[in-house]
Protein backbone atom coordinates (compact mmCIF):
# COMPACT_ATOMS: atom_id res chain seq x y z
CA UNK A 1 0.00 0.00 0.00
CA UNK A 2 1.18 3.51 -0.75
CA UNK A 3 -0.08 6.89 0.39
CA UNK A 4 0.99 10.55 0.85
CA UNK A 5 0.88 12.31 4.18
CA UNK A 6 0.61 15.78 2.56
CA UNK A 7 -0.82 15.24 -0.92
CA UNK A 8 -1.32 18.99 -1.48
CA UNK A 9 2.33 19.40 -2.43
CA UNK A 10 1.80 17.10 -5.38
CA UNK A 11 0.27 20.05 -7.22
CA UNK A 12 3.86 21.21 -7.79
CA UNK A 13 4.17 18.35 -10.26
CA UNK A 14 1.87 20.29 -12.56
CA UNK A 15 4.84 22.55 -13.27
CA UNK A 16 6.84 19.72 -14.80
CA UNK A 17 4.92 19.44 -18.11
CA UNK A 18 5.28 23.18 -18.68
CA UNK A 19 8.97 22.98 -17.83
CA UNK A 20 9.52 20.10 -20.26
CA UNK A 21 7.57 21.88 -23.00
CA UNK A 22 9.64 25.04 -22.48
CA UNK A 23 12.88 23.06 -22.70
CA UNK A 24 11.86 21.21 -25.85
CA UNK A 25 10.77 24.48 -27.46
CA UNK A 26 14.11 26.08 -26.51
CA UNK A 27 16.02 23.21 -28.08
CA UNK A 28 13.98 23.61 -31.24
CA UNK A 29 14.73 27.33 -31.44
CA UNK A 30 18.42 26.71 -30.70
CA UNK A 31 18.79 24.15 -33.47
CA UNK A 32 16.90 26.46 -35.85
CA UNK A 33 19.22 29.36 -35.09
CA UNK A 34 22.29 27.15 -35.59
CA UNK A 35 21.08 26.17 -39.03
CA UNK A 36 21.10 29.83 -39.98
CA UNK A 37 24.87 29.95 -39.61
CA UNK A 38 25.61 26.84 -41.65
CA UNK A 39 25.48 23.08 -41.82
CA UNK A 40 25.01 21.55 -38.28
CA UNK A 41 27.60 18.82 -39.06
CA UNK A 42 30.21 21.38 -40.05
CA UNK A 43 29.46 23.55 -37.03
CA UNK A 44 29.85 20.51 -34.74
CA UNK A 45 33.33 19.95 -36.15
CA UNK A 46 34.16 23.60 -35.52
CA UNK A 47 33.03 23.33 -31.86
CA UNK A 48 34.55 20.05 -30.61
CA UNK A 49 34.40 21.09 -26.93
CA UNK A 50 30.65 21.62 -27.01
CA UNK A 51 28.80 18.54 -25.69
CA UNK A 52 25.74 17.42 -27.54
CA UNK A 53 24.18 15.56 -24.60
CA UNK A 54 25.35 17.53 -21.55
CA UNK A 55 22.57 20.15 -21.67
CA UNK A 56 19.98 17.39 -21.86
CA UNK A 57 21.54 15.58 -18.87
CA UNK A 58 21.57 18.78 -16.84
CA UNK A 59 17.98 19.58 -17.65
CA UNK A 60 16.64 16.17 -16.87
CA UNK A 61 18.54 16.09 -13.56
CA UNK A 62 16.88 19.37 -12.65
CA UNK A 63 13.58 18.08 -13.93
CA UNK A 64 13.78 14.94 -11.77
CA UNK A 65 15.04 16.98 -8.79
CA UNK A 66 11.98 19.22 -8.90
CA UNK A 67 9.72 16.24 -9.22
CA UNK A 68 11.40 14.44 -6.32
CA UNK A 69 11.26 17.56 -4.21
CA UNK A 70 7.52 17.81 -4.74
CA UNK A 71 7.07 14.15 -3.90
CA UNK A 72 9.21 14.38 -0.81
CA UNK A 73 7.26 17.37 0.48
CA UNK A 74 4.11 15.27 0.06
CA UNK A 75 5.62 12.70 2.52
CA UNK A 76 5.35 9.34 0.75
CA UNK A 77 4.74 6.50 3.18
CA UNK A 78 5.55 2.83 2.71
CA UNK A 79 5.62 -0.23 4.88
CA UNK A 80 3.11 -2.11 7.02
CA UNK A 81 2.14 -2.38 10.68
CA UNK A 82 -0.31 -4.77 12.31
CA UNK A 83 -2.82 -2.96 14.49
CA UNK A 84 -5.83 -4.03 16.51
CA UNK A 85 -8.90 -2.05 15.52
CA UNK A 86 -12.14 -1.94 17.51
CA UNK A 87 -15.31 -1.74 15.48
CA UNK A 88 -18.99 -2.00 16.29
CA UNK A 89 -20.36 -5.37 15.23
CA UNK A 90 -21.93 -8.72 16.14
CA UNK A 91 -20.94 -12.38 15.91
CA UNK A 92 -22.92 -14.62 13.56
CA UNK A 93 -22.50 -18.38 13.12
CA UNK A 94 -24.27 -20.02 10.18
CA UNK A 95 -25.29 -23.69 10.57
CA UNK A 96 -25.89 -25.19 7.11
CA UNK A 97 -27.70 -28.48 6.49
CA UNK A 98 -25.78 -30.56 3.89
CA UNK A 99 -27.81 -33.78 4.04
CA UNK A 100 -28.83 -35.48 0.78
CA UNK A 101 -32.33 -34.00 1.00
CA UNK A 102 -30.76 -30.56 0.36
CA UNK A 103 -30.05 -31.70 -3.22
CA UNK A 104 -33.78 -31.48 -4.05
CA UNK A 105 -34.59 -28.95 -6.77
CA UNK A 106 -37.94 -27.54 -5.64
CA UNK A 107 -35.88 -24.36 -5.11
CA UNK A 108 -33.65 -23.50 -8.06
CA UNK A 109 -30.98 -24.51 -8.79
CA UNK A 110 -31.20 -26.72 -5.66
CA UNK A 111 -31.84 -26.27 -1.97
CA UNK A 112 -28.13 -26.45 -1.13
CA UNK A 113 -26.97 -24.13 -3.93
CA UNK A 114 -29.73 -21.64 -3.08
CA UNK A 115 -28.61 -21.70 0.56
CA UNK A 116 -24.94 -21.16 -0.40
CA UNK A 117 -25.83 -18.16 -2.58
CA UNK A 118 -27.92 -16.72 0.23
CA UNK A 119 -25.00 -17.09 2.66
CA UNK A 120 -22.65 -15.42 0.17
CA UNK A 121 -24.94 -12.40 -0.12
CA UNK A 122 -25.41 -12.36 3.64
CA UNK A 123 -21.63 -12.21 4.17
CA UNK A 124 -21.40 -9.36 1.67
CA UNK A 125 -23.87 -7.38 3.77
CA UNK A 126 -21.94 -7.85 7.03
CA UNK A 127 -20.02 -4.79 8.23
CA UNK A 128 -17.45 -5.02 11.01
CA UNK A 129 -19.05 -8.30 12.12
CA UNK A 130 -17.54 -11.74 12.68
CA UNK A 131 -18.85 -14.85 10.96
CA UNK A 132 -18.34 -18.60 11.36
CA UNK A 133 -19.76 -21.66 9.59
CA UNK A 134 -20.90 -25.07 10.77
CA UNK A 135 -22.11 -27.86 8.49
CA UNK A 136 -24.25 -30.74 9.66
CA UNK A 137 -26.14 -33.83 8.56
CA UNK A 138 -26.12 -36.83 10.90
CA UNK A 139 -23.12 -35.14 12.58
CA UNK A 140 -21.98 -31.54 12.89
CA UNK A 141 -18.51 -30.05 12.60
CA UNK A 142 -16.94 -26.60 12.21
CA UNK A 143 -16.24 -25.64 8.61
CA UNK A 144 -14.84 -22.17 9.44
CA UNK A 145 -13.93 -20.84 12.90
CA UNK A 146 -15.42 -17.45 13.69
CA UNK A 147 -13.45 -14.74 11.90
CA UNK A 148 -13.67 -11.28 10.36
CA UNK A 149 -12.08 -12.51 7.13
CA UNK A 150 -15.07 -12.49 4.78
CA UNK A 151 -13.02 -13.58 1.80
CA UNK A 152 -11.97 -16.77 3.57
CA UNK A 153 -15.59 -17.36 4.58
CA UNK A 154 -16.73 -17.25 0.96
CA UNK A 155 -13.81 -19.45 -0.07
CA UNK A 156 -14.75 -22.19 2.40
CA UNK A 157 -18.40 -21.81 1.42
CA UNK A 158 -17.64 -22.85 -2.16
CA UNK A 159 -16.14 -26.19 -1.04
CA UNK A 160 -19.27 -27.31 0.88
CA UNK A 161 -21.09 -30.39 -0.48
CA UNK A 162 -22.96 -33.42 1.01
CA UNK A 163 -19.86 -35.63 0.72
CA UNK A 164 -18.25 -33.79 3.67
CA UNK A 165 -20.36 -35.86 6.09
CA UNK A 166 -21.01 -39.53 5.44
CA UNK A 167 -23.56 -40.01 8.23
CA UNK A 168 -26.99 -38.98 7.02
CA UNK A 169 -29.68 -37.30 9.08
CA UNK A 170 -30.51 -33.81 10.29
CA UNK A 171 -28.81 -33.26 13.66
CA UNK A 172 -30.04 -29.69 14.17
CA UNK A 173 -29.73 -29.91 17.94
CA UNK A 174 -26.09 -30.98 17.74
CA UNK A 175 -25.35 -28.16 15.27
CA UNK A 176 -26.92 -25.53 17.57
CA UNK A 177 -24.97 -26.80 20.58
CA UNK A 178 -21.71 -26.73 18.61
CA UNK A 179 -22.44 -23.21 17.36
CA UNK A 180 -23.22 -21.99 20.89
CA UNK A 181 -19.76 -23.19 22.00
CA UNK A 182 -17.99 -21.59 19.02
CA UNK A 183 -18.46 -17.90 19.90
CA UNK A 184 -15.59 -15.84 21.29
CA UNK A 185 -15.52 -15.22 25.06
CA UNK A 186 -15.83 -11.46 24.55
CA UNK A 187 -18.55 -9.95 26.72
CA UNK A 188 -21.29 -7.60 25.59
CA UNK A 189 -21.27 -8.54 21.89
CA UNK A 190 -24.48 -9.62 20.14
CA UNK A 191 -24.54 -13.27 19.08
CA UNK A 192 -26.79 -15.03 16.57
CA UNK A 193 -27.10 -18.53 15.12
CA UNK A 194 -28.69 -18.84 11.69
CA UNK A 195 -29.83 -22.40 10.92
CA UNK A 196 -30.45 -23.14 7.24
CA UNK A 197 -32.24 -26.48 6.77
CA UNK A 198 -35.24 -28.28 5.30
CA UNK A 199 -35.95 -30.01 8.62
CA UNK A 200 -36.15 -33.43 6.97
CA UNK A 201 -35.40 -36.50 9.18
CA UNK A 202 -35.14 -34.35 12.29
CA UNK A 203 -33.37 -36.32 15.04
CA UNK A 204 -34.72 -34.45 18.06
CA UNK A 205 -33.19 -32.17 20.65
CA UNK A 206 -33.26 -29.10 18.41
CA UNK A 207 -35.96 -27.24 20.34
CA UNK A 208 -34.19 -27.84 23.64
CA UNK A 209 -30.85 -26.72 22.16
CA UNK A 210 -32.41 -23.52 20.79
CA UNK A 211 -33.99 -22.78 24.16
CA UNK A 212 -30.65 -23.31 25.95
CA UNK A 213 -28.89 -20.99 23.50
CA UNK A 214 -31.53 -18.30 24.01
CA UNK A 215 -31.00 -18.47 27.76
CA UNK A 216 -27.31 -17.64 27.11
CA UNK A 217 -28.30 -14.57 25.11
CA UNK A 218 -27.79 -16.22 21.71
CA UNK A 219 -30.54 -15.65 19.17
CA UNK A 220 -31.46 -18.67 17.01
CA UNK A 221 -33.14 -17.98 13.66
CA UNK A 222 -34.15 -20.59 11.08
CA UNK A 223 -34.25 -20.33 7.30
CA UNK A 224 -36.40 -23.12 5.86
CA UNK A 225 -35.22 -24.18 2.40
CA UNK A 226 -37.68 -25.93 0.11
CA UNK A 227 -41.41 -26.28 -0.42
CA UNK A 228 -44.03 -28.08 1.70
CA UNK A 229 -45.12 -30.05 -1.38
CA UNK A 230 -41.63 -31.50 -1.61
CA UNK A 231 -39.52 -32.81 -4.48
CA UNK A 232 -37.53 -35.95 -5.34
CA UNK A 233 -33.83 -36.18 -4.50
CA UNK A 234 -31.67 -36.52 -7.61
CA UNK A 235 -28.74 -38.93 -7.71
CA UNK A 236 -25.58 -37.00 -8.58
CA UNK A 237 -24.14 -37.85 -11.97
CA UNK A 238 -27.34 -39.53 -13.20
CA UNK A 239 -30.82 -38.64 -14.36
CA UNK A 240 -32.43 -40.86 -11.73
CA UNK A 241 -33.76 -40.12 -8.25
CA UNK A 242 -33.12 -41.71 -4.88
CA UNK A 243 -35.42 -44.58 -4.03
CA UNK A 244 -36.38 -46.52 -0.91
CA UNK A 245 -35.97 -50.28 -0.40
CA UNK A 246 -39.25 -50.96 -2.20
CA UNK A 247 -38.06 -49.01 -5.26
CA UNK A 248 -40.32 -46.00 -4.71
CA UNK A 249 -38.98 -42.49 -5.41
CA UNK A 250 -38.18 -40.63 -2.18
CA UNK A 251 -39.89 -37.22 -1.87
CA UNK A 252 -38.44 -34.76 0.65
CA UNK A 253 -40.66 -32.02 2.12
CA UNK A 254 -39.95 -28.87 4.11
CA UNK A 255 -40.89 -29.35 7.78
CA UNK A 256 -42.05 -25.83 8.50
CA UNK A 257 -43.74 -26.62 11.80
CA UNK A 258 -40.53 -27.88 13.33
CA UNK A 259 -38.50 -24.96 11.95
CA UNK A 260 -40.97 -22.45 13.37
CA UNK A 261 -40.86 -24.10 16.78
CA UNK A 262 -37.04 -23.93 16.87
CA UNK A 263 -37.07 -20.24 15.92
CA UNK A 264 -39.73 -19.51 18.55
CA UNK A 265 -37.77 -21.16 21.37
CA UNK A 266 -34.54 -19.52 20.14
CA UNK A 267 -36.20 -16.06 20.24
CA UNK A 268 -35.38 -15.59 16.58
CA UNK A 269 -37.35 -15.52 13.35
CA UNK A 270 -38.37 -18.11 10.79
CA UNK A 271 -38.26 -17.32 7.07
CA UNK A 272 -38.94 -19.66 4.18
CA UNK A 273 -36.28 -19.54 1.46
CA UNK A 274 -37.94 -19.55 -1.93
CA UNK A 275 -36.84 -18.35 -5.37
CA UNK A 276 -36.98 -14.69 -4.26
CA UNK A 277 -34.61 -12.61 -2.10
CA UNK A 278 -37.10 -12.00 0.72
CA UNK A 279 -35.29 -14.34 3.12
CA UNK A 280 -32.01 -12.45 2.73
CA UNK A 281 -33.64 -9.09 3.43
CA UNK A 282 -35.46 -10.44 6.47
CA UNK A 283 -32.37 -11.98 8.08
CA UNK A 284 -30.26 -8.87 7.35
CA UNK A 285 -32.82 -6.72 9.12
CA UNK A 286 -32.83 -9.08 12.08
CA UNK A 287 -29.02 -8.99 12.37
CA UNK A 288 -29.00 -5.20 12.17
CA UNK A 289 -31.45 -5.03 15.08
CA UNK A 290 -29.03 -6.85 17.37
CA UNK A 291 -27.04 -4.94 19.94
CA UNK A 292 -23.60 -4.23 18.56
CA UNK A 293 -20.49 -3.95 20.67
CA UNK A 294 -16.80 -3.35 20.10
CA UNK A 295 -15.39 -6.23 18.04
CA UNK A 296 -11.62 -6.44 17.85
CA UNK A 297 -10.07 -7.20 14.47
CA UNK A 298 -6.53 -7.01 13.13
CA UNK A 299 -5.68 -4.94 10.08
CA UNK A 300 -2.50 -3.84 8.37
CA UNK A 301 -1.90 -0.13 8.17
CA UNK A 302 0.80 1.50 6.01
CA UNK A 303 2.35 4.53 7.56
CA UNK A 304 6.14 4.29 7.85
CA UNK A 305 7.81 7.51 6.71
CA UNK A 306 10.64 6.94 4.25
CA UNK A 307 11.87 10.21 2.82
CA UNK A 308 10.69 13.02 5.11
CA UNK A 309 14.20 13.77 6.40
CA UNK A 310 15.45 14.31 2.87
CA UNK A 311 12.68 16.76 2.00
CA UNK A 312 14.69 19.79 3.08
CA UNK A 313 17.99 18.71 1.61
CA UNK A 314 19.57 21.01 -1.01
CA UNK A 315 19.12 20.35 -4.74
CA UNK A 316 22.57 18.86 -4.99
CA UNK A 317 21.45 15.93 -2.82
CA UNK A 318 18.64 15.28 -5.24
CA UNK A 319 21.23 14.37 -7.84
CA UNK A 320 22.80 11.96 -5.34
CA UNK A 321 19.39 10.52 -4.68
CA UNK A 322 18.84 10.10 -8.42
CA UNK A 323 22.05 8.08 -8.68
CA UNK A 324 21.10 6.05 -5.66
CA UNK A 325 17.77 5.10 -7.18
CA UNK A 326 19.64 3.16 -9.84
CA UNK A 327 20.96 0.81 -7.15
CA UNK A 328 17.52 0.31 -5.59
CA UNK A 329 15.59 -0.23 -8.80
CA UNK A 330 14.88 -3.77 -7.71
CA UNK A 331 13.25 -2.51 -4.50
CA UNK A 332 11.10 -0.11 -6.46
CA UNK A 333 10.05 -2.90 -8.80
CA UNK A 334 9.20 -5.06 -5.77
CA UNK A 335 7.03 -2.33 -4.24
CA UNK A 336 5.31 -1.67 -7.55
CA UNK A 337 4.41 -5.34 -7.99
CA UNK A 338 3.22 -5.62 -4.38
CA UNK A 339 1.01 -2.54 -4.70
CA UNK A 340 -0.44 -3.78 -7.98
CA UNK A 341 -0.99 -7.21 -6.48
CA UNK A 342 -2.78 -5.66 -3.48
CA UNK A 343 -5.15 -3.77 -5.75
CA UNK A 344 -5.94 -6.91 -7.73
CA UNK A 345 -6.38 -8.91 -4.51
CA UNK A 346 -8.87 -6.39 -3.16
CA UNK A 347 -10.74 -6.62 -6.47
CA UNK A 348 -10.78 -10.47 -6.13
CA UNK A 349 -8.69 -10.92 -9.29
CA UNK A 350 -6.58 -13.56 -7.57
CA UNK A 351 -4.85 -15.05 -10.62
CA UNK A 352 -3.40 -11.69 -11.70
CA UNK A 353 -2.56 -10.83 -8.09
CA UNK A 354 -0.59 -14.10 -7.85
CA UNK A 355 1.40 -13.14 -10.96
CA UNK A 356 2.40 -9.76 -9.48
CA UNK A 357 3.38 -11.23 -6.11
CA UNK A 358 5.56 -13.80 -7.87
CA UNK A 359 7.22 -10.99 -9.85
CA UNK A 360 7.86 -9.18 -6.57
CA UNK A 361 9.55 -12.34 -5.27
CA UNK A 362 11.69 -12.47 -8.40
CA UNK A 363 12.84 -8.92 -7.65
CA UNK A 364 13.45 -9.78 -3.99
CA UNK A 365 13.40 -13.52 -3.16
CA UNK A 366 13.59 -12.76 0.58
CA UNK A 367 10.53 -10.50 0.71
CA UNK A 368 8.34 -11.89 3.51
CA UNK A 369 5.55 -9.46 2.58
CA UNK A 370 5.44 -10.94 -0.93
CA UNK A 371 5.47 -14.50 0.46
CA UNK A 372 2.67 -13.75 2.91
CA UNK A 373 0.50 -11.98 0.31
CA UNK A 374 1.16 -14.77 -2.21
CA UNK A 375 0.10 -17.34 0.37
CA UNK A 376 -3.17 -15.48 0.94
CA UNK A 377 -3.78 -15.27 -2.80
CA UNK A 378 -3.14 -19.00 -3.28
CA UNK A 379 -5.54 -19.74 -0.42
CA UNK A 380 -8.26 -17.83 -2.22
CA UNK A 381 -7.66 -20.09 -5.23
CA UNK A 382 -7.89 -23.19 -2.99
CA UNK A 383 -4.24 -24.01 -3.66
CA UNK A 384 -3.77 -24.81 0.00
CA UNK A 385 -0.55 -26.81 -0.31
CA UNK A 386 1.17 -24.05 -2.31
CA UNK A 387 -0.11 -21.44 0.14
CA UNK A 388 1.29 -23.42 3.05
CA UNK A 389 4.71 -23.51 1.38
CA UNK A 390 4.73 -19.71 1.14
CA UNK A 391 3.74 -19.34 4.81
CA UNK A 392 6.48 -21.76 5.87
CA UNK A 393 9.08 -19.90 3.80
CA UNK A 394 8.02 -16.56 5.28
CA UNK A 395 8.13 -17.93 8.84
CA UNK A 396 11.76 -18.99 8.37
CA UNK A 397 12.87 -15.50 7.34
CA UNK A 398 10.56 -13.05 9.14
CA UNK A 399 11.89 -11.56 12.39
CA UNK A 400 9.00 -9.28 13.37
CA UNK A 401 6.94 -11.05 16.06
CA UNK A 402 3.61 -9.50 15.11
CA UNK A 403 4.02 -10.55 11.49
CA UNK A 404 5.15 -14.03 12.59
CA UNK A 405 2.05 -14.35 14.76
CA UNK A 406 -0.18 -13.57 11.79
CA UNK A 407 1.68 -16.02 9.54
CA UNK A 408 1.37 -18.89 12.03
CA UNK A 409 -2.30 -18.01 12.61
CA UNK A 410 -3.05 -18.43 8.90
CA UNK A 411 -1.10 -21.70 8.86
CA UNK A 412 -3.25 -22.94 11.71
CA UNK A 413 -6.44 -22.04 9.85
CA UNK A 414 -5.31 -24.04 6.80
CA UNK A 415 -4.32 -27.03 8.92
CA UNK A 416 -7.64 -26.88 10.77
CA UNK A 417 -9.58 -26.67 7.53
CA UNK A 418 -7.73 -29.79 6.33
CA UNK A 419 -8.62 -31.59 9.62
CA UNK A 420 -4.92 -31.86 10.54
CA UNK A 421 -5.68 -30.72 14.05
CA UNK A 422 -2.31 -31.70 15.55
CA UNK A 423 -0.41 -29.36 13.21
CA UNK A 424 -3.10 -26.70 13.69
CA UNK A 425 -2.52 -26.79 17.44
CA UNK A 426 1.24 -26.39 16.96
CA UNK A 427 0.75 -23.46 14.56
CA UNK A 428 -1.63 -21.64 16.93
CA UNK A 429 0.84 -22.14 19.80
CA UNK A 430 3.63 -20.60 17.71
CA UNK A 431 1.35 -17.67 16.92
CA UNK A 432 0.61 -17.11 20.61
CA UNK A 433 4.31 -17.30 21.50
CA UNK A 434 4.86 -14.29 19.25
CA UNK A 435 1.65 -12.48 20.24
CA UNK A 436 0.16 -13.74 23.53
CA UNK A 437 -2.58 -11.08 23.45
CA UNK A 438 -4.31 -12.48 20.36
CA UNK A 439 -7.66 -13.72 21.71
CA UNK A 440 -8.85 -14.98 18.34
CA UNK A 441 -5.82 -17.26 18.02
CA UNK A 442 -6.31 -18.46 21.61
CA UNK A 443 -9.90 -19.36 20.83
CA UNK A 444 -8.92 -21.19 17.64
CA UNK A 445 -6.29 -23.09 19.64
CA UNK A 446 -8.88 -24.28 22.15
CA UNK A 447 -11.22 -25.34 19.37
CA UNK A 448 -8.46 -27.21 17.52
CA UNK A 449 -7.46 -29.01 20.73
CA UNK A 450 -11.06 -30.09 21.27
CA UNK A 451 -11.40 -31.34 17.71
CA UNK A 452 -8.04 -33.16 17.95
CA UNK A 453 -9.22 -34.97 21.06
CA UNK A 454 -12.48 -35.97 19.35
CA UNK A 455 -10.53 -37.18 16.31
CA UNK A 456 -8.20 -39.30 18.43
CA UNK A 457 -11.13 -40.85 20.29
CA UNK A 458 -12.83 -41.69 17.00
CA UNK A 459 -9.61 -43.27 15.67
CA UNK A 460 -9.29 -45.40 18.81
CA UNK A 461 -12.87 -46.59 18.40
CA UNK A 462 -12.29 -47.45 14.75
CA UNK A 463 -9.06 -49.31 15.65
CA UNK A 464 -10.84 -51.38 18.28
CA UNK A 465 -13.58 -52.26 15.82
CA UNK A 466 -11.00 -53.31 13.23
CA UNK A 467 -9.22 -55.52 15.79
CA UNK A 468 -12.48 -57.21 16.73
CA UNK A 469 -13.26 -57.86 13.10
CA UNK A 470 -9.78 -59.32 12.51
CA UNK A 471 -10.18 -61.60 15.56
CA UNK A 472 -13.55 -62.80 14.31
CA UNK A 473 -12.10 -63.56 10.88
CA UNK A 474 -9.22 -65.47 12.48
CA UNK A 475 -11.60 -67.52 14.62
CA UNK A 476 -13.73 -68.33 11.61
CA UNK A 477 -10.65 -69.42 9.66
CA UNK A 478 -9.52 -71.71 12.52
CA UNK A 479 -12.98 -73.30 12.65
CA UNK A 480 -12.92 -73.87 8.93
CA UNK A 481 -9.49 -75.50 9.16
CA UNK A 482 -10.70 -77.82 11.93
CA UNK A 483 -13.72 -78.87 9.87
CA UNK A 484 -11.53 -79.50 6.85
CA UNK A 485 -9.10 -81.66 8.83
CA UNK A 486 -11.98 -83.65 10.29
CA UNK A 487 -13.47 -84.31 6.83
CA UNK A 488 -10.06 -85.38 5.51
CA UNK A 489 -9.59 -87.87 8.33
CA UNK A 490 -13.01 -89.35 7.67
CA UNK A 491 -12.22 -89.78 3.97
CA UNK A 492 -8.94 -91.55 4.76
CA UNK A 493 -10.71 -93.89 7.11
CA UNK A 494 -13.26 -94.76 4.46
CA UNK A 495 -10.51 -95.49 1.95
CA UNK A 496 -8.77 -97.86 4.37
CA UNK A 497 -11.91 -99.76 5.25
CA UNK A 498 -13.10 -100.24 1.66
CA UNK A 499 -11.68 -103.43 0.06
CA UNK A 500 -9.92 -103.12 -3.33
CA UNK A 501 -11.83 -104.13 -6.39
CA UNK A 502 -10.59 -106.64 -8.96
CA UNK A 503 -7.09 -105.74 -9.97
CA UNK A 504 -5.71 -105.98 -13.43
CA UNK A 505 -3.30 -108.73 -14.31
CA UNK A 506 0.36 -107.86 -14.29
CA UNK A 507 2.01 -106.96 -17.55
CA UNK A 508 4.38 -109.98 -17.42
CA UNK A 509 1.42 -112.39 -17.14
CA UNK A 510 0.54 -112.33 -20.89
CA UNK A 511 -2.09 -114.70 -22.27
CA UNK A 512 -1.16 -117.43 -24.73
CA UNK A 513 -3.31 -115.89 -27.51
CA UNK A 514 -1.59 -112.50 -27.20
CA UNK A 515 1.87 -114.09 -27.32
CA UNK A 516 1.07 -115.86 -30.59
CA UNK A 517 -0.24 -112.69 -32.22
CA UNK A 518 2.92 -110.77 -31.22
CA UNK A 519 5.19 -113.50 -32.63
CA UNK A 520 3.35 -113.53 -35.99
CA UNK A 521 3.66 -109.76 -36.30
CA UNK A 522 7.43 -109.82 -35.73
CA UNK A 523 7.92 -112.53 -38.34
CA UNK A 524 5.83 -110.62 -40.91
CA UNK A 525 7.93 -107.43 -40.40
CA UNK A 526 11.18 -109.37 -40.90
CA UNK A 527 9.82 -110.89 -44.18
CA UNK A 528 8.90 -107.40 -45.52
CA UNK A 529 12.40 -106.11 -44.79
CA UNK A 530 14.05 -109.02 -46.64
CA UNK A 531 11.79 -108.53 -49.72
CA UNK A 532 12.70 -104.80 -49.83
CA UNK A 533 16.43 -105.50 -49.69
CA UNK A 534 16.22 -108.01 -52.57
CA UNK A 535 14.27 -105.52 -54.70
CA UNK A 536 16.88 -102.81 -54.12
CA UNK A 537 19.70 -105.11 -55.18
CA UNK A 538 17.91 -105.85 -58.47
CA UNK A 539 17.50 -102.16 -59.25
CA UNK A 540 21.21 -101.40 -58.68
CA UNK A 541 22.22 -104.31 -60.91
CA UNK A 542 20.10 -102.93 -63.79
CA UNK A 543 21.98 -99.59 -63.65
CA UNK A 544 18.81 -97.56 -62.86
CA UNK A 545 18.00 -95.89 -59.55
CA UNK A 546 14.49 -94.66 -58.72
CA UNK A 547 13.19 -92.75 -55.71
CA UNK A 548 11.53 -95.19 -53.42
CA UNK A 549 9.30 -93.06 -51.21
Amino acid sequence: MFRFGEPTYLYLLLLLPFLAAFYLYSNYKRRKNIRRFGDPTLLAQLMPDVSKYRPDVKFWIIFVAIGLFSVLLARPQFGSKLETVKRKGVEVIIALDISNSMLAQDVQPSRLEKAKRLISRLVDELDNDKVGMIVFAGDAFTQLPITSDYISAKMFLESINPSLISKQGTAIGEAINLAARSFTPQEGVGRAIIVITDGENHEGGAVEAAKAAAEKGIQVSVLGVGMPDGAPIPVEGTNDYRRDREGNVIVTRLNEAMCQEIAKEGKGIYVRVDNSNSAQRAINQEVNKMAKSDVESKVYTEFNEQFQAIAWVKYILFAVFLLATVGVSAQKAERDYIRKGNRLFNDSVFVDAEVNYRKALEANPKSTVSMYNLGNTLSQQQKFQDAMEQYVSASKIEKDKMKLAHIYHNMGVLFQAGKDYAKAVDAYKMSLRNNPADHETRYNLALAQKMLKDQQNQQNQDQNQDQNKDQQKQDQKQDQNKDKQKDQKQDEKKDQQQPPKSEKKQDNQMSKENAEQLLNSVMQDEKDVQDKVKKQQKVMQGGRLEKDW
